[in-house]
C-alpha cells in the first residue's frame, strides 16, 4: 500500500505544478469528510492540492424553516414526532427538538419503518416522520409512504426534507463558488443514482467527477484521478468504486423515487431555494403531506446568530474562520447543524483538525 500511496502523491504533486496553480476538490460526502480528517489525508496531499468540504450533510443542508416546522408540530398535543436522533439536537429559531419537548411527543427512531409502526400503535395521534436525507435515504421513506397508502394508515404523514445532490452541485458551480477545480463525488448517494449521474456536471461546467469509496486508498486513488484528468484537460465523469457502484444506480430504488416522489423548489442552508431539489410527495400520495395536512409553508429567514454553516456547506470558508467555532460553538452547545452532526464539518474540524494543528 505504501507504494500506492507513493505513486499517487507524485501523481497529484505533478500535476499540480504542471497547472501551477492551487487545485480545489470537493468532496460532495460527509462520511468523506469525516474519512479524510480520520486517517489525515489531508497531511499527505501536496501543497498544490486543497480539498474543501460541501454540502454533504443531509442534517446540515436542512434549511432552519424546516426545523421551525418541526417544532411547531412537536407543540401539537394530537401529533407525535418520529425522528432519527442526528435531527434532534438541529437548532431551529432559538430551540431545537431536544430543548423544545424533551417530553413523550417525540419518539427517536432507527428507520422509517419505525415511524409507521408508531402509527399503528398511537391510532389516536398522527405520526410525522422527519424524513430528511439524499437519495440514499429517500427510498426507505417512499416504502412507509406506499405502505401506509396500502394499509389506509391515515394517521401517519411526512415531513419530507430529502434532498437532491445534483442540483445543488449545479447551484455551486452556477453562482456559490467559482473556484472548485473537481469533485469527489459521494460513494452512498451514488450507490442510487449511479456515477453516469455526474456526465451532467461534466458537460456542463468541465469538471471531473470522480466517485470513490471511503477507505483512505479509495480517496488517494479518487484524488489522483481527478488531478490526472486536470492535467491532461480530459475531463470525465467515473468510478474507481466498482463493487458498489454502477453506471446506472439502483434502477429499483430510483423507480420507487419516481412513483412516490417529484422534485419540487426547496431551500437549503447555504444555498437558498434552489429549483427542483427537494423530494415532495406526488399528487396521489399528499395526504401523508404534513404540510399540506396541517396547512403549513417553509418561512426562510435571516440566521442572527453569527453561525456561518451556510458558507462552510458552499466551500466559501473553513470552520476555524467562523468566530463562533470552538469558542461559543462546540459539540456540546452546538449553535449551528454542522457542529451537530457527527458528519458535519465543523464537527469534523473540531475533533481531528485541531488536533493535527
Amino acid at each position: 500500500m505504501l507504494d500506492r500511496v507513493v505513486k499517487a502523491q507524485q501523481v497529484m504533486d505533478a500535476a499540480c505544478k504542471k497547472l501551477g496553480r492551487t487545485v480545489n476538490v470537493m468532496e460532495v460526502c460527509g462520511t468523506h469528510t469525516v474519512s479524510i480528517f480520520r486517517h489525515g489525508i489531508r497531511s499527505s496531499l501536496p501543497g498544490g492540492l486543497k480539498l474543501i468540504s460541501g454540502p454533504g450533510c443531509p442534517v446540515c443542508v436542512t434549511d432552519q424553516s424546516y426545523i421551525d416546522i418541526a417544532l411547531e408540530l412537536a407543540h401539537r398535543e394530537d401529533c407525535l414526532i418520529a425522528t432519527y436522533g442526528d435531527m434532534i439536537r438541529v437548532p431551529g429559531r432559538g430551540s431545537s427538538l431536544e430543548m423544545t419537548q424533551p417530553g413523550d411527543n417525540i419518539k427517536v427512531m432507527m428507520s422509517a419503518e419505525d415511524g409507521l409502526q408508531l402509527a399503528k400503535e398511537n391510532p389516536d395521534k398522527t405520526v410525522i416522520l422527519i424524513a430528511v436525507g439524499f437519495e440514499t435515504t429517500a427510498p426507505a421513506t417512499a416504502v412507509v409512504v406506499k405502505e401506509a397508502a396500502q394499509q389506509n394508515i391515515d394517521n401517519f404523514c411526512i415531513l419530507s426534507g430529502h434532498k437532491l445532490v445534483l442540483p445543488a452541485m449545479h447551484a455551486l458551480l452556477s453562482s456559490k463558488n467559482d473556484k472548485i477545480d473537481a469533485f469527489l463525488c459521494p460513494g452512498h448517494v451514488s450507490v442510487i443514482i449511479g456515477w453516469g449521474a455526474f456526465r451532467e456536471i461534466v458537460e456542463t461546467y468541465n469538471k471531473p467527477c470522480v466517485v470513490a469509496g471511503f477507505e483512505p486508498m479509495q480517496i488517494i486513488d479518487g484524488l489522483a484521478d481527478i488531478c490526472t484528468q486536470l492535467q491532461t484537460d480530459q475531463c470525465v465523469a467515473k468510478s474507481i468504486y466498482p463493487a458498489v457502484v454502477k453506471e446506472k444506480g439502483n434502477e429499483v430504488a430510483l423507480g420507487l423515487l419516481d412513483e412516490v416522489f417529484e422534485p419540487i423548489d426547496g431551500y437549503w442552508r447555504g444555498l437558498g431555494m434552489i429549483p427542483e431539489s427537494t423530494l415532495g410527495l406526488r399528487d396521489e400520495f399528499s395526504k401523508f403531506d404534513a404540510l399540506k395536512r396541517f396547512g403549513l409553508e417553509e418561512r426562510p429567514y435571516d440566521d442572527k446568530t453569527g453561525c456561518r454553516c451556510g458558507e462552510v456547506l458552499c466551500g466559501l470558508i473553513e470552520p476555524p474562520q467562523c468566530g463562533l467555532f470552538e469558542k461559543k460553538c462546540t459539540p456540546d452547545s452546538p449553535i449551528g447543524p454542522c457542529m451537530v452532526s457527527s458528519e458535519g464539518t465543523c464537527a469534523a474540524w473540531y475533533k481531528y483538525g485541531r488536533r493535527s494543528n
